[in-house]
């Protein structure tokens, strides 16, 4: 696979040194092809620096997954298969399926980021739509955002 042409980094592809890693960055782990010819990508997305006491609150980490959830699956219906949180509490998995461009993922991502901070309540929150719809925050949300927007231009500078 070329990952130059979708704009990664070959040497910064797969599992890395997480005293290397950079945040906020978006990197690829890894990107699988299917015997139907389809690729599946997982991109980390990096919000927090790892080992360096630099976490996502459960709060902050629930909320903004509910956000990152709702605007891929709207901007990329046809690609998005999920989002889950990292357990290190650093960042989030992203799953997408037959997309693997930098451009397009980052670009998507800034919309959903942006669209959190004019957000009056965060997304899939209410009782019937969450296992833990009493854990949710929008301002943190907003300040993760916030945070993660305001250093845009370092999200490919991954280690």
């Amino acid at each position: 696979m070329d990952y130059r042409q979708l704009g990664w980094q070959p040497d910064t592809v797969g599992e890395l040194d997480h005293r290397r890693l950079k945040a906020p960055s978006v990197k690829l782990r890894g990107a699988h092809p299917g015997p139907r010819g389809d690729t599946v990508y997982c991109v980390d997305l990096r919000f927090r620096h790892p080992n360096a006491d630099e976490y996502l609150s459960s709060t902050e980490a629930h909320s903004t997954e509910h956000f990152l959830l709702e605007g891929f699956s709207r901007l990329m219906p046809e690609h998005f298969l999920g989002v889950g949180v990292m357990g290190c509490q650093t960042g989030f998995y992203l799953t997408l399926l037959g997309e693997g461009r930098r451009l397009v993922i980052e670009d998507a991502l800034e919309q959903v980021l942006r669209g959190v901070l004019t957000a009056s309540a965060v997304p899939y929150a209410r009782v019937d739509q969450c296992g833990r719809w009493q854990n949710h925050d929008l301002a943190r949300a907003q300040a993760v955002a916030r945070d993660v927007l305001a250093r845009r231009s370092q999200w490919q500078d991954v280690a």
